[in-house]
């Protein structure tokens, strides 16, 4: 799977000087950055589009072409949270990221150049899915289309999310967080690779797509608050970043919790003076993570997680499930799924 970014790289590097007329040093710079920004990270979402691909279409029917067919597409996905990323960072002002200093941060005084890289790789994922599925109108304006609803409601939740820092507190609600996760994660991270995988083996029932639309986004809404609740309580080292979000003013599970739900008017005063206001491993904001501790919230995320889990796996018997069964994709791709991202 690595292997087929390292094609990819080359065939848009190569392609760059001879049908655009970029001189060698801006071409050297988009291979350091290539290097930087897509690669590194855990590879769920692209790993998900083979697998997927894989149970859909049957392991022995699979042909080579078509597994590294779906390893391009794993790597479009791969390479669009690259871009989501890079921009992200810039945004919340984040210093590092998969282990190694976010890509902006390496640039020093231009750091804004990364503003116009973030939009090149998402330019790459485009004119990467036109050159290996173009041979094929129909199916390239079908990935097409899913790429750029997916931007788009992913673009749209990543506005909800900024839109916090210029509202109060009390604006932050459990309700807000849910549209957040759900356009700004669900749909990018979780249900864009089993569309991909379903597009790609040929599945056409809307039916089956609303449903794993249904599946996935439940999931992802999961794995969002996971990912909330080890920004406070993870390790550095675990998540490969350092956890910002009670510095940034994140509109995050925990918070949502404890503000709206279980804190008494001393807490939530102590939240309204410091939660936005602290700098990362400052004493306000120890204070905070101890603040959710003393309110159970490790206690109520446990329960959060297992009912979440139990929830999921109970849709394998769902019409959702029986609508995807009927259509040729097994339960096994959604498993799967879960099993990456559950209590890890």
């Amino acid at each position: 799977f690595t292997k087929i970014c390292d094609v990819l790289i080359e065939e848009i590097l190569n392609e760059l000087p001879q049908k655009y007329e970029l001189p060698p040093r801006e071409t050297e710079w988009l291979r350091k950055m290539l290097e930087h920004t897509v690669k590194g990270g855990k590879m769920n979402r692209g790993l998900m589009v083979v697998e997927s691909g894989v149970a859909i279409i049957g392991k022995d029917n699979i042909t080579n072409t078509k597994l590294c067919q779906l390893a391009v597409l794993g790597w479009a996905i791969e390479w669009l949270q690259a871009w989501l990323l890079v921009a992200d960072d810039i945004m919340d002002s984040s210093v590092t990221r998969r282990g190694q200093p976010c890509w902006y941060k390496t640039l020093g005084d231009a750091w804004y150049i990364a503003i116009n890289d973030a939009v090149t790789i998402e330019a790459f994922v485009y004119r990467m899915i036109k050159h290996h599925f173009g041979y094929d109108s129909d199916l390239q304006l079908q990935l097409l289309d899913l790429m750029m609803e997916t931007t788009l409601q992913t673009e749209l939740g990543q506005l909800s999310d900024t839109l916090c820092d210029v509202l109060t507190l009390s604006d932050l609600t459990p309700e807000r967080w849910q549209l957040i996760v759900k356009y700004k994660t669900s749909f990018y991270s979780f249900y864009l690779s089993v569309a991909f995988a379903m597009t790609l083996a040929g599945v056409t029932d809307k039916e089956a797509y609303n449903a794993a639309r249904d599946i996935l986004i439940e999931m992802g809404v999961y794995f969002q608050a996971q990912d909330d609740f080890l920004d406070c309580y993870g390790s550095h080292e675990v998540l490969g970043k350092i956890g910002t979000d009670i510095a940034d003013k994140k509109c995050g599970w925990l918070f949502t919790k404890a503000y709206h739900e279980l804190a008494n008017e001393t807490q939530k005063a102590y939240l309204d003076e410091h939660y936005g206001k602290c700098t990362v491993d400052s004493p306000e904001e120890i204070k905070i993570k101890e603040l959710y501790t003393e309110l159970g919230l490790k206690e109520i995320y446990a329960k959060y997680e297992q009912d979440s889990y139990d929830k999921i796996m109970s849709m394998k018997d769902s019409q959702a499930g029986e609508t995807l069964n009927r259509a040729g994709v097994p339960w096994t791709v959604f498993e799967k799924f879960l099993a990456k991202v559950y209590k890890r």
